[in-house]
């Protein structure tokens, strides 16, 4: 079964259709950004429109073929009209001139349904007479089919085996008129479209155009002509679409004495159903038969008219003013005569038709299309997710979920139609859990809040510590820093004064090395004395020989001669002692040197030091820098966590 009823972006997930459906399983709620909403169903609606009627957010909208109608005409594909009787009653004074726009557009012919009617009460009755079929229910309405066929096909035998009015005008102008056009219904319902498709009806009709659709894109497009009439006359088959309007036809004809069950309204009529099948099992008594119509008021007020037309009683007058035309009529519409006959008057009338061309075959389409029935434990499961417990709780039946019961909610969620959120129940128990949780979790937040204070003021303390300690290490760094300058400084002058001593050294080893070379002299000077010394001592020698030999002349020669050895050895004897000292200044020379070349070294690891002194100096400053840098993000970063912590 085709779905044509769907759910648009108005929806608010309100669960009104949901309370008004006939079908557990035609509706469906789904998580959409964050909420919620309730989707049809399409393979379980039966399209009887009363999520229409409970919907005050204009969430549901439906499908036709208005559009393929109109585009298709103006392709000149030849199509003539069947006219529910429901559409005078609806427009009395746009009729005659809607129509007459259409055949401008290019329809072909019009026939009025009311007479298709008319046919199906002459075969309604002539099928239950001939068959004894007592019981039946009547299915002009599709909305009822589809239910029929789909969630209770117990009583597919007890459907009426006749086509509905629409059907049978269209068999009639088919069969008896010959006529090939393509036939458009104008509809006052929805749910004609399964009819139209249904395979059991051959293709008759190829467009259901609804009377909202219709009138919306004639007014739009300003459609209008000369009046047109539909071109067969017609009886009281133009009550049909009103609340008991078939009972009436065949009262009309059989006598007010016969028990016709009416029924009428979605819930009403489906519910009806159900009952009527129990009682049926249970061999109970059955009226003559029943006159089932899913619309409250009809077919008048059908889910595919305009929504202001059902505001007021305007159509239901027009109605009787059509009723009381009708039987004004002669033959088998006349007031006068009795039923026994005006059903003669009928059959005369139709006498020329053959029932088997109206008879109506039926499909069983519940495969697929079952609704699961939980066990109890499988219910009690539902149950225990729904934190409903108790026969109490089980019992609550508030309605606001959309469902007539709990266990018929229950139900619903077993089948997957909607979860724990669509019950206020489960919704209100878990926002009490919210709730007190939420109540903890606030009083433990009191308690971090108030643990969070104390902690406060102990970071507030050290804190305050340890800003004073920054302070403390800031001034103790900057007299580092101070001091490491000075150390800098004082380093450098060191430094340049060692270097002083270096040129000093470097001077006196010169020094010492003039020195060592005027020793060096000194010893050939000597050594130059000692020889000389030692020659004039050798001459001195010779000369005491030569004034020995000469005697007494020779004695004051020889007197000189005996000075000059003295001179000599004296002399002899100072170049050693000369000698003697240049050895021992050599050695003490050498020592200094030897101790001049020690302090160098010193000096320069001295200056080795001093060097390393001066660049640990520098790296002491710019370590001191990023410390004071540090120490003053580390002060900035305390004082924002003392005011985090408070906020």
């Amino acid at each position: 079964m085709a779905g044509f009823v769907f759910t648009n972006e108005k929806c608010i997930g309100c669960n009104r259709c949901i309370s008004v459906c006939p079908v557990l399983t035609a509706n469906k709620t789904v998580k959409v950004d964050g909420g919620s909403r309730v989707e049809v169903n399409q393979g379980q609606c039966i399209n009887c429109g009363s999520c229409f009627d409970a919907c005050e957010h204009g969430a549901r909208e439906y499908t036709d073929d208005t559009e393929k109608f109109f585009e298709d005409l103006k392709k000149g594909t030849k199509i003539s009209l069947l006219v529910a009787p429901a559409f005078l009653a609806n427009y009395p004074r746009e009729y005659g001139s809607v129509l007459g726009g259409l055949k401008e557009l290019g329809v072909n012919r019009i026939f009025n349904v009311s007479f298709g009617a008319d046919i199906t009460t002459w075969a309604y009755i002539n099928y239950i007479t001939k068959h004894n079929f007592y019981g039946g229910i009547s299915q002009p309405c599709p909305a009822v089919v589809n239910y029929i066929e789909t969630y209770q096909p117990e009583l597919l035998s007890k459907l009426m085996p006749i086509h509905s009015p629409m059907m049978c005008t269209a068999v009639y102008v088919k069969k008896y008129m010959n006529l090939s056009d393509k036939l458009a219904f104008i509809s006052p319902c929805i749910a004609k479209k399964n009819e139209i498709n249904d395979p059991n009806n051959q293709g008759y009709i190829s467009y259901n155009v609804t009377f909202d659709h219709l009138m919306q894109y004639v007014r739009a497009h300003k459609i209008s002509g000369r009046n047109a009439k539909d071109e067969i006359e017609y009886g009281l088959g133009a009550i049909y679409p009103m609340p008991g309007g078939l009972k009436e036809n065949v009262r009309w004809f059989c006598g007010d004495d016969l028990f016709i069950r009416q029924i009428e309204g979605e819930r009403h009529a489906y519910e009806f159903l159900d009952q009527y099948k129990e009682r049926i099992k249970k061999g109970k008594e059955l009226p003559f038969m029943v006159d089932a119509l899913n619309c409250g008021m009809g077919c008048l007020y059908g889910t595919g008219v305009e929504p202001e037309k059902t505001e007021n009683d305007d159509i239901l007058y027009e109605i009787q003013k059509i009723r009381g035309q009708g039987i004004q009529k002669k033959g088998a519409w006349a007031a006068k005569g009795t039923p026994k006959q005006r059903l003669a008057q009928l059959n005369r009338q139709f006498s020329h038709l053959n029932l088997n061309d109206f008879i109506r075959r039926y499909t069983d389409k519940s495969k697929g299309h079952e609704i699961q029935m939980p066990t109890q434990k499988q219910m009690d499961e539902v149950f225990t997710r729904l934190h409903k417990t108790t026969p109490e709780t089980k019992a609550i039946n508030c309605g606001a979920c959309g469902h007539q019961s709990c266990r018929q909610m229950a139900t619903a969620i077993f089948n997957g139609c909607c979860d724990e959120n669509s019950c206020i129940y489960y919704v209100r128990n878990m926002s009490e859990e919210e709730e007190e949780h939420a109540r903890r979790e606030i009083e433990e937040r009191e308690h971090e809040k108030e643990k969070l204070q104390r902690e406060n003021e102990i970071i507030a303390g050290i804190v305050e510590g340890l800003n004073a300690d920054f302070k403390n290490m800031d001034i103790s760094i900057h007299q580092m820093v101070e001091g490491n300058s000075n150390n800098a400084r004082e380093s450098m002058a060191i430094t340049s004064a060692m270097a002083e001593v270096m040129d000093f050294c470097d001077g006196m080893r010169q020094s010492f090395e003039e020195i060592t070379g005027v020793l060096d002299k000194l010893e050939n000077n000597n050594n130059d004395i000692t020889r000389i010394a030692n020659q004039t001592n050798l001459l001195s020698l010779n000369a005491s020989i030569e004034a020995a030999r000469a005697g007494q002349a020779g004695r004051g020669f020889a007197v000189v001669a005996e000075e000059i050895k003295n001179l000599s050895e004296s002399s002899r004897t100072t170049a050693q002692d000369s000698n003697n000292n240049k050895d021992e200044i050599g050695i003490a020379i050498e020592q200094l040197v030897q101790k001049s070349g020690h302090l160098q070294e010193i000096i320069d690891n001295v200056n080795e030091r001093m060097t390393n002194l001066a660049s640990s100096a520098q790296e002491i400053s710019a370590s001191s820098d990023t410390v004071l840098e540090i120490s003053s993000e580390l002060r900035g970063k305390a004082a924002e966590l003392t005011g985090i912590r408070k906020s």
